[in-house]
């Protein structure tokens, strides 16, 4: 996203018209490719780094869609491509960032302007109009990554891959399978252009050559042959002359047809993200012209979201867990339906998915359209979902699978997490959100996580287990008045990095787009082959090899309630505080295998209301629970705490039994008497823990290790059967 320009006091309309005049100019081409050269390529050595795509974010580079509205001005006249002397290319260049800052300023205007105007008695009154959100639709950051748009397009269109073969020629497979092949050509022919420019002939320089493509080389980088690499070519370049492009938000044909035709027959394609892009979005429109075609294109449109999404949710929560098109029945009458239902412990998620997309309308800030438009695209689905999930915890409506199968859980449902899904990108999807949608929020159903299927696939491609992808999505919809993000990317790369939490002292977070550089290499790694970091520094690798990673790869192989809380509460803890409960476990199963007697360790989460025992007791199966379930009642009493966990460990630190305590704190005057030796634990009252576990042996007369700040024969020794 491009950061707020300087103000501008021209309109919008004479800003665009000196770019139409400046793109006009003779050899204009030859900028344009150094603007994008300079501003979309990241070099790298050996393996890429975050700090290798940071130019990538500098507030001064001209973002897709800026490009993208450079090039459909240029295309308007015939293209002029003699080369101009380095004083005029610098002046093209120059003039080009000096307007399109101008341009930014003039379509931000009215968003700038209420923000910062403390004049006004309501300054934020206006964000939910059209003229308002015109700035973050267009400058927004982008919710998808190029491999997306170009891998996820052979499973959108493969129902529809007998159309394509008999309307333009060529297979889905395939034209995936060349549009690789551009990005893999135009890097290798870009470098050769940069290094081909001689270094003592400045006048020369040119990096234009690099971004043509030619047929050939293409059916040889694909595989594919030569007839159907011309089909796919053919489909995706310009045939007109961009006449509606009048204003940045009306049509560019450059988005649908991004290829510009050569007079030797080539191509000249500027960015290559535009065609992959172009990949997943235009077949779409070809297939809705078709009358006899558009319903069955509809359809399979609308089953390439549902069965995206399930395959992904598969994944991470196993097929028995995961089901399609569950219809809700009271008595004979159907009462709602649910496109994806995951069923894991006592918890549920269910995805309501859509097709539907922001129009071009709504892009130019027409206020009646941006919400209708929301409200097919999102609010109706949430509307849904959540009437579903009211009965799903009601327990009122029988649930029957496609085949009339009834379905049933083997718990309750204690808490429901409402997925909104739409197939394409959306721009300012969050932000959208955030202003339109008013849900509807209760203990039991959380708030819904609005998301597009790229966003989806980079959290299950990244949060692995059932336990982690739930415990990032229920601190994403807690944060969602107090996170302020341009695309949720970046709340995803934060998470990886540091955990997804805020102290309760702030109000509010604004995080940056730069924060997503080390998602951005993990995903490129793992999706284009690139050499880098497949997994970024941070809470996936932050613990490796360590007595918590252990305990929570246990939690995470099994879906009983107890566990998939306690698993939640430690993936949510400060670093400090799993630090101090990995030493813990080394020191009670060292000491309990060397002693053979109990040995325990208590944490108390003063700001969460919550609080874990973790007890490594050999004594019988029953004895153990005992005094685990005594303890626990006791410490969760004196910390008046909302909720308790107990652990208990073998000396191997296999996970033995545990439980959960989770009732409201009230006031018990057997309690009192019980627990009058044992105060509140001193220094536990934030996230991070200040327990230090003594490596010595501990005597009657020592401070307790649980931090009570009791004599241990006054308050763990108590406990010991």
């Amino acid at each position: 996203m491009r950061s707020s320009p300087r103000r501008t006091s021209r309109v919008e309309t004479d800003v665009f018209a000196d770019l139409a005049e400046l793109c006009s100019k003779p050899g204009y081409a030859h900028a344009l490719a150094y603007i994008c050269h300079r501003d979309n390529f990241v070099t790298y050595d050996k393996e890429i780094k975050p700090k290798d795509m940071q130019k990538s974010f500098l507030s001064e580079r001209l973002i897709r869609t800026e490009v993208n509205t450079l090039i459909g001005l240029m295309v308007k006249h015939e293209i002029d491509f003699s080369l101009p002397d380095p004083a005029t290319m610098q002046k093209y260049v120059d003039q080009t960032y000096l307007l399109m800052d101008e341009l930014h300023a003039a379509i931000g205007a009215p968003m700038f302007a209420g923000i910062t105007d403390i004049t006004s008695e309501q300054p934020l009154a206006n964000r939910s109009h059209g003229a308002f959100l015109r700035e973050p639709i267009f400058y927004g950051g982008e919710s998808a990554y190029s491999f997306q748009y170009r891998d996820f397009a052979t499973e959108k269109y493969e129902k529809d891959d007998d159309w394509l073969r008999r309307n333009v020629g060529f297979s889905i497979k395939n034209a995936t399978a060349v549009i690789r092949a551009i990005g893999e050509r135009q890097n290798v022919n870009v470098m050769a252009a940069w290094k081909a420019m001689p270094p003592n002939d400045p006048a020369s320089w040119t990096i234009l050559p690099g971004f043509y493509l030619n047929s050939d080389e293409l059916a040889t980088a694909s595989g594919v042959q030569l007839e159907e690499v011309c089909a796919v070519l053919a489909a995706f370049t310009l045939k007109d002359r961009n006449a509606e492009f009048s204003n940045a938000s009306a049509f560019n044909s450059i988005s649908a047809t991004p290829l510009l035709p050569l007079p030797d027959g080539r191509v000249l394609l500027f960015q290559f993200y535009s065609i992959a892009e172009a990949l997943y979005e235009s077949p779409f429109y070809w297939m809705g012209a078709d009358n006899t075609y558009k319903s069955t294109a509809f359809k399979h449109r609308g089953e390439f979201t549902e069965s995206f999404t399930a395959a992904r949710l598969t994944k991470i929560f196993g097929a028995i867990n995961v089901q399609r098109n569950i219809d809700i029945f009271q008595g004979k009458n159907k009462i709602g339906e649910v496109d994806v239902l995951v069923n894991y412990g006592d918890r549920l998620i269910v995805v309501q998915a859509k097709s539907k997309r922001l129009t071009l309308e709504s892009r130019k800030g027409n206020d009646g359209q941006l919400r209708d438009d929301f409200q097919k695209a999102i609010a109706d689905s949430y509307s849904q979902a959540l009437l579903c999930a009211k009965h799903l915890l009601s327990g009122t409506g029988i649930l029957k699978n496609c085949d009339g199968t009834k379905v049933t859980f083997a718990w309750q449902p204690k808490e429901i997490f409402i997925f909104n899904v739409v197939a394409d990108h959306y721009p300012a999807l969050s932000f959208q959100t955030s202003q339109f949608l008013q849900p509807e929020v209760s203990q039991k159903i959380r708030p819904p996580f609005v998301m597009d299927v790229f966003l989806l696939d980079a959290m299950t491609e990244m949060l692995e287990t059932p336990i982690r992808l739930l415990s990032y999505v229920n601190q994403r919809v807690v944060l969602a008045d107090r996170l302020h993000i341009t695309h949720e990317l970046v709340a995803l790369s934060f998470h990886l990095k540091q955990n997804l939490w805020l102290s309760s002292e702030y109000d509010s977070a604004h995080l940056g787009d730069d924060i997503s550089l080390d998602l951005d290499v993990a995903m490129t790694a793992r999706r284009d082959g690139i050499p880098g970091q497949r997994t970024p520094e941070g809470i996936l690798t932050r613990f490796n090899g360590t007595a918590f990673e252990r305990l929570v790869a246990q939690i995470e192989q099994r879906s009983d309630p107890a566990t998939i809380e306690l698993g939640f509460l430690l993936l949510s803890l400060g670093e400090e505080t799993c630090r101090h409960i990995d030493k813990a476990i080394n020191e009670i199963t060292v000491r309990s295998k060397a002693d053979g007697s109990i040995h325990d360790f208590t944490v108390s989460i003063g700001e969460a209301g919550e609080g874990i025992c973790l007890h490594c007791n050999p004594s019988s199966e029953d004895k153990a629970a005992a005094r685990l379930s005594a303890h626990c009642y006791a410490r969760k009493y004196t910390e008046r705490a909302g909720k308790w966990f107990g652990l208990c460990l073998n000396p191997d630190e296999s996970i033995r039994m545990g439980l959960v305590l989770d009732f409201p704190w009230t006031h018990s005057d057997e309690m009192d008497i019980h627990t009058a030796s044992m105060r509140q634990a001193k220094g536990m009252n934030t996230r991070v823990s200040n327990i230090q576990w003594p490596r010595s042996k501990i005597g009657r007369n020592d401070p307790c290790p649980c931090g009570s700040g009791l004599k241990y024969k006054k308050c763990h020794l108590n406990f010991q059967s």
